[in-house]
């Protein structure tokens, strides 16, 4: 973590919480963190035992415990100051600007969550220039969720989807040891290499079934609808006398791949996606300010131009290039994390 190691800042937390009961009187109960070992639901294919693995399950089932059970601390609703410099420090990449967004559009109360059981999957080894990570499937209030962890110095939330309705994770390959295997930036065993999951997925959220990456990834909310919705937005615009445009972009953000039983891949990454309408031919000067964005902007409009930020979190399930098919977000989420009026 940048300022603190794990055990300060669950102390400070606890401090805080404390803090918060003598002030304010008893405190919510705080959900009991996740425990046990990892489970193991993957297809287990006989193989050698491979060297000795950069992260145990046992070490990720810690981190994964130690990181929810201080974040739920952290998130008693309390008047106490310094509660988000807390919570922010468990996080980084795409976590670090929701988290921030989630305590200050909630005036620091950011809805808690409760969990379940989580299951582990942890590459015996990530690749070439990437940190230690792992992945964890576990119910957030009852509804199946991918989190994402890495280390540098110590662990962090790095990304997490909920998986859309109707959708399960696919089976992720797991060794004799219960292991998984990471999947190379540049794979080319699968339909979309893993570094290019994320232009793939911004370019047809831009442009859906009219653009160039038209068929790699599958009709739905998060990518032909969009497409839809901002060609809808960027016309109604033009009448009222606006610009209008919307950015996907994949950023600088890490990419998580893990190879699936079909010989496929279970691609992780981040979208940030920058919204900007600006006036031009409209004598009112009056561009409403959506609801979402209420709690960045005083004021139900602004004058001359908006500009919003949101974060963007998705798991896709790609196809091996043996059996070629559109790639499927299977998870999702995200929210606004900036606002700017004019």
């Amino acid at each position: 973590m940048r300022a603190y190691g794990r055990g300060k800042v669950l102390a400070l937390a606890v401090g805080v919480l404390a803090a918060a009961a003598a002030c304010t009187g008893p405190a919510q109960k705080s959900p009991a963190p996740p425990t046990g070992k990892a489970a193991v639901t993957g297809s287990a294919t006989p193989s050698p035992t491979g060297p000795a693995p950069v992260v145990t399950r046992e070490e990720a089932a810690e981190a994964f415990s130690s990181i929810l059970a201080t974040d739920d601390v952290l998130r008693v609703q309390s008047d106490v100051p310094g509660r988000l410099g807390l919570a922010v420090e468990l996080t980084r990449d795409g976590q670090f600007p929701l988290t921030q967004a989630a305590y200050q559009s909630t005036d620091n109360r950011p809805p808690r969550y409760t969990w379940g059981s989580p299951t582990f999957y942890v590459p015996r080894a990530p690749q070439q220039g990437q940190p230690p990570w792992f992945t964890a499937l576990v119910t957030r209030n009852g509804q199946p969720t991918l989190l994402t962890f890495a280390k540098v110095e110590d662990w962090q939330l790095s990304s997490a989807a909920q998986l859309l309705p109707g959708q399960k994770a696919p089976q992720v390959r797991l060794d004799a040891d219960g292991y998984a295997s990471a999947v190379a930036p540049d794979d080319k065993s699968v339909t979309i290499s893993p570094q290019y999951m994320g232009p793939v997925h911004a370019s047809v959220a831009e442009t859906g079934a009219a653009g160039v990456t038209a068929g790699l990834l599958a009709d739905g909310p998060y990518t032909t609808d969009v497409a839809e919705q901002i060609a809808t937005d960027r016309e109604k615009a033009k009448k009222d006398g606006f610009s209008y445009d919307s950015i996907f972009s994949a950023d600088n953000w890490p990419v998580y791949a893990l190879r699936t039983d079909d010989g496929g891949a279970l691609i992780q990454y981040s979208l940030s996606r920058n919204t900007s309408t600006r006036t031009v031919a409209n004598n009112t000067y009056i561009i409403p300010v959506p609801p979402e964005a209420g709690w960045a902007i005083s004021g139900s409009s602004v004058r001359r131009s908006l500009k919003l930020t949101e974060i963007h979190q998705y798991a896709s399930a790609v196809p091996p290039l043996t059996a070629p098919a559109a790639a499927r977000v299977i998870a999702h989420d995200g929210a606004l994390t900036r606002a700017i009026g004019e």
